[in-house]
């Protein structure tokens, strides 16, 4: 049966914005999105909710479904809105959460000992919510089973038990990707260069400083590379990009953000290994678009990457520590790219889709 289903996103960019366009264009239910831009992310968390909220009101039908992401406070939007719409559910879903996030110790609000206040929204959104999902197997079990320590550091009436209830209506919906189309721009090696590639954003949780250290001892041993680097960059992004741009300046075939799509998966595309240092990824989109386009990723063995490579090339993908990963990188530049593209035609969203309109329809 057809639901109608409102998607309220509060930051609408990047990932979260293809999550919600695709899923809306690949559902066989009704899909309305309503959003906000993608800036501001921790005002997003207090005022998405009451914006919204107010959105909402001008409704003339009552949705089945409201879904919303973990940069809105489902809470305050519920208590806002439920007395409107008694019989619509509301549903949670978690591309990151605010308690195992890795904060960045520059942070005003790590400092003064406010970070706690994030984590504590996507806690009590997830105990509001009728139904919470994750983008992943990893990022599911990570939230549930840190959810003690974190309420553990409250003084009392640390409600323990209300993590059981959470973990009983929460489920896995990983992000789709088109994989269909991304096959138009799978091309051979056309260089006998190797070709480097970064494609996430230029933030310090994806760990620049060690990606760029590294190739900058390949290129000290005399190694012959070259380097595409992409991926949306914000106001204050590490300073590593602008050393970075100058260090490789032979070894650079196109460096900064790209609006063209096209343009993007084109440039993308020319790449052959995809080094990969991040401290924190609960998907890892980028990653998966890449390995869909043939690249041969260099990856740690943690995170949510595990469960996007199939067993038998887990040993030619994954490293274990710092040592091992220059080590990987260095002999893969030898080698010739492992395509694994298979492994992740799971995520075609014309393979997800049933999962996602059978989680709404039951």
């Amino acid at each position: 049966m057809k639901k109608r289903i409102i998607l309220l996103e509060s930051f609408y960019s990047g990932s979260h914005k293809r999550w919600a366009k695709e899923f809306q264009e690949h559902s066989s239910h009704h899909v309305e999105i309503f959003s906000l831009p993608g800036r501001h992310w921790k005002w997003r968390m207090h005022g998405a909710a009451i914006s919204f909220a107010e959105k909402i009101a001008e409704l003339n039908y009552q949705p089945d479904y409201f879904l919303l992401t973990d940069m809105t406070d489902l809470s305050v939007f519920r208590s806002l809105t439920q007395s409107q719409f008694p019989k619509t559910k509301y549903a949670l879903y978690f591309h990151e959460n605010q308690i195992t996030y890795p904060w960045s110790d520059k942070d005003e609000d790590v400092k003064l000992q406010r970070n706690n206040h994030y984590g504590f929204i996507n806690y009590h959104s997830a105990l509001s919510a009728d139904k919470v999902f994750f983008n992943s197997n990893y990022h599911q079990q990570i939230f549930i089973t840190s959810l003690s320590k974190f309420l553990l550091q409250f003084p009392d009436h640390q409600n323990l038990e209300s993590i059981d209830r959470i973990q009983k209506k929460s489920a896995v919906l990983p992000i789709g990707i088109n994989f269909q189309h991304l096959q138009s721009y799978v091309r051979s090696p056309s260089s006998s260069i190797p070709v480097l590639v970064w494609n996430h954003r230029w933030e310090y949780d994806k760990n620049p400083q060690w990606f760029f250290d590294s190739i900058r001892k390949l290129k000290e041993e005399g190694l012959d590379f070259s380097l595409i680097v992409l991926g949306e960059k914000t106001q204050k992004y590490p300073a590593i990009f602008d050393d970075a741009v100058k260090l490789f300046a032979d070894n650079i075939l196109h460096f900064g953000y790209c609006e063209n799509k096209d343009e993007y998966y084109k440039l993308l595309a020319k790449a052959d290994f995809l080094p990969v240092c991040s401290h924190q990824d609960f998907f890892g989109y980028s990653i998966v678009e890449a390995i869909a386009l043939g690249i041969h990723p260099i990856l740690p063995n943690r995170l949510a990457y595990p469960e996007h490579i199939n067993i038998e090339n887990k040993p030619s993908v994954f490293y274990e520590s710092d040592e091992d990963f220059y080590v990987k990188l260095k002999e893969s530049l030898k080698q010739e790219r492992l395509v694994i593209r298979t492994d992740v035609a799971k995520y075609d969203w014309n393979e997800l889709i049933d999962l996602y309109d059978h989680q709404f329809n039951s």
